[in-house]
């Protein structure tokens, strides 16, 4: 995509412009005011400005808004933003602001880290079109990039780095690079940074930078291990939280449709055949890697065109299927929490939560990803029996009513309710899947497999709060009615299929009425065992009745309140004679008070020593709002959604005696690792001899010369990167112009010895020549 790594900018001097287009930007400078809330009211220098109003950015956006004063300020920042809310130009436009102008001697002095290389390219672009007009230099470090190209970029001191972690760390090793000079430092994408196994890289990144940066890190979750991250290497962090997890788009609708757990795919692939329209876009989530590929087999069973994702499967196969669903050749992704981390679908209409999420986060997490940028969404729910303690947290959580459908009444105003499928539709879509099963032995075995599966997420499933799941119980969602928006089957058919479905025998014993003439041991037990148990039956069945009754009362009390008319000032005293009421306090009384308490105390600020340090309350732990515990409000962990992940989630722990915690036993974490300067284990295969062998191919000087001579102009218009003939061309000029050491290398005498022997050589055969000659005349 890009030429070279080194990426430079025209220098605001040399760019040509129209006057009318400065003009035009300066009017719109003055016309703006700073109540405005536009980028003229954030005291951004002129080329800054200049190259935002350029790109066409006229309101900044809510995080942009908070984000940059902040970060002008110079102050750590963590922030949560979802993808597509702005958050490049967050860190772009401070950026600039504070590196002002390209200073070629200092070295680099920004680092922008990404996960992806896509990611750091598309930055790239931002940086070459908002700060075209500063005349900084940038150079991209790539992983599968060459590294000798890398190599001659870093020496060409860009100001701006951007970077994967794991090459730029063996660039660091190869080169020994020193960060001394780097001011300001980004972690985009930070979660999945850490997700994706880049954290000893990170830390040891971070032991190479001065302790006097300015970092600012940016991620859409907030996992326990950032928020340990954050603790140690950010001085006094602000956590900012614009999309709240609370918050749900406005856009968005929600459906939650309760049935049976082995209902769960005919609902399924009643949404995708009859609900959900073909050309619309859908993802659906799953827990585990062996559901993604039993559904996948399903919908191509049923003619549905899907692709799916999990984290085990391959990072090529993995990018193919994405790029069929982003560019719509399929219409349907199926995908686990793990896997969907970083996949952005802007136009995404539905999302399906094929099994409940167990965190309330998480799911507004999943169905964020729809009705984004002012467009509206769809997010179906299917919940299962054993899912709905997580429905009942969920709505406490959202801070909304739970509205159940009513088996018969009226159904008006049921947004975001929980109902059913009318079971005819089930009942067509289970017969299908019962007869693909039966004629197919892969379907079989994935389904056992599935199965199994599912019981170990269930093991490894956090619990629902208890009172949830004693509300459950009271709530009665198994005899919720019909949805309205499937109420096309008939009233009649779907009560009387949801009384067969609701109805419970009272005991067991009944199975053995048949039998009463005969005396089995099972039948005197269970005869024994139901009238020892009858009292218990019948005031259960007695409250359940008081309950009903007490219902139907509350609420024709309700219906036959009557507002009572509010008495006025007359007369209340024409019915009570003395009337005590508070003292009204004069304007006199009031200054005398507050005269009286009024102390003026005077003290000289310089010299004054309190009794106390100034962050005492946030050293004892007694702060209200600190980074710490707003963190801990917004930290949220992704299940993993394959066996091994979930092994080493759970691996053996032992008490740590000065963390007071539990903490985790690694296998031999020194293995095939070397450690650094900083006491950080890294892999062993980062340090390798190509720097310098790289050195010794390109002859590039050891010798660092000082920061104040100046470049001269010569030299600026010679400077080339790529190994070509252009740049040894370059190279011999640049020599040329530059003034001669007295001080040789051992390359110059070697190179001095040769042209001093070819001369002699010449002169040595001239001198024979011209001896011949003055014989030939004598």
């Amino acid at each position: 995509m890009l030429d070279n790594d080194l990426v430079g900018f025209a220098d605001p001097n040399t760019v040509s412009d129209n006057d009318n287009e400065d003009n035009e930007i300066s009017n719109i400078k003055k016309k703006i005011s700073k109540k405005s809330g536009g980028f003229q009211s954030m005291a951004l220098s002129f080329p800054v400005l200049k190259g935002i109003l350029k790109r066409g950015y006229k309101i900044p956006t809510p995080i942009q808004r908070k984000t940059i004063p902040l970060a002008l300020e110079g102050r750590d920042i963590v922030a949560m933003a979802r993808t597509g809310s702005g958050k490049t130009a967050c860190f772009l436009i401070p950026l600039f602001e504070k590196l002002k102008a390209r200073q070629a001697k200092t070295g680099a002095r920004a680092l922008i880290l990404s996960p992806t290389r896509e990611l750091t390219l598309q930055t790239l672009k931002f940086i070459k079109e908002l700060g075209r007009f500063t005349g900084l230099k940038a150079a991209v470090i790539l992983g599968g990039d060459n590294m000798e190209n890398q190599f001659s970029a870093i020496h060409g001191n860009p100001d701006i780095i951007m970077a994967t972690p794991g090459r730029f760390l063996h660039i660091c090793v190869e080169m020994d690079l020193q960060l001394k000079n780097v001011e300001y430092v980004v972690f985009d994408e930070a979660d999945r940074l850490f997700e994706m196994g880049f954290g000893e890289q990170i830390q040891e990144i971070v032991n190479r930078l001065p302790e006097s940066r300015q970092t600012l890190l940016f991620s859409a979750t907030l996992p326990k291990i950032l928020v340990d991250f954050a603790k140690a290497g950010l001085n006094d962090p602000i956590l900012l939280r614009l999309d709240v997890d609370s918050k749900l788009p406005e856009g968005l609708t929600l459906s939650f449709i309760t049935c049976r757990s082995e209902e769960k795919l005919a609902v399924l692939l009643c949404l995708l055949k009859r609900i959900i329209k073909p050309e619309s876009q859908t993802i659906i989530f799953a827990e585990t890697m062996h559901h993604v590929e039993y559904i996948h087999q399903i919908l191509d069973k049923a003619g549905i065109s899907n692709t799916f994702i999990y984290s085990n499967l391959d990072p090529s196969a993995r990018k193919i299927n994405a790029a069929k669903f982003q560019i719509g050749k399929v219409k349907v992704l199926i995908v686990t929490d793990v896997a969907a981390r970083g996949i952005d679908i802007p136009h995404l209409d539905y999302v399906i939560n094929f099994n409940f999420p167990a965190k309330s986060k998480l799911f507004v997490h999943r169905v964020g990803r729809c009705a984004r940028a002012g467009r509206v969404g769809m997010a179906y729910n299917i919940v299962s029996a054993d899912e709905y303690p997580y429905l009942l947290d969920l709505h406490l959580f959202l801070g909304r009513p739970l509205t159940i459908v009513p088996t018969a009444g009226t159904t008006e105003n049921m947004e975001s309710a929980v109902g059913k499928m009318p079971q005819t539709m089930i009942e067509e879509e289970l017969a299908v899947l019962i007869n693909w099963h039966n004629t197919s032995t892969d379907l079989t075995n994935m389904q056992r497999v599935c199965n199994n599966a599912y019981q170990q997420y269930v093991r490894s499933r956090p619990g629902a709060s208890t009172e949830s799941v004693k509300r459950v119980k009271e709530l009665r969602i198994n005899e919720a009615g019909v949805l309205p928006q499937y109420s096309d089957v008939s009233q009649t058919t779907a009560d009387i299929i949801s009384k067969m479905k609701n109805y419970r025998p009272q005991g067991v014993s009944m199975i053995f009425y048949l039998y009463i003439y005969v005396r089995t041991l099972c039948v005197c037990v269970m005869k024994t065992k139901r009238v020892f148990h009858k009292e218990n039956i019948l005031n259960f069945h007695k409250k359940v009745e008081e309950r009903k009754i007490n219902e139907i009362n509350t609420a024709s009390e309700l219906s036959q309140k009557v507002n009572l008319p509010s008495s006025n000032a007359e007369e209340i005293n024409a019915a009570f004679n003395t009337v005590v009421v508070p003292k009204k306090r004069s304007s006199d009384d009031l200054y005398k008070i507050s005269k009286k308490k009024k102390r003026v105390m005077k003290r000289d600020e310089e010299y004054y020593i309190p009794y106390f340090a100034p962050d005492k309350h946030t050293e004892d732990g007694l702060a209200v709002n600190t980074f710490a515990t707003e963190a801990d409000k917004a930290q949220m962990d992704l299940t993993a959604d394959n066996e091994e992940s979930r092994h080493l989630q759970t691996q053996l722990k032992k008490w740590d005696r000065k963390k007071k915690k539990m903490v985790t036993i690694e296998k031999d974490p020194k293995a095939k690792k070397i450690r650094t300067e900083s006491g950080v284990w890294i892999p062993a295969t980062y340090k390798t001899n190509r720097y310098n062998m790289w050195k010794e191919k390109s002859k590039i000087e050891d010798n660092i010369e000082d920061d104040s001579e100046e470049e001269s102009s010569q030299m600026k218009n010679l400077r080339t990167t790529a190994n070509t003939h252009w740049a040894r061309h370059n190279q011999k000029l640049k020599d040329k112009v530059k003034v001669k050491s007295e001080l040789k290398r051992p390359e110059q005498i070697l190179k001095a010895r040769k042209l001093l022997d070819r001369k002699r050589q010449k002169n040595g055969r001239r001198n024979k020549k011209g001896r011949k000659n003055n014989k030939r005349k004598h």
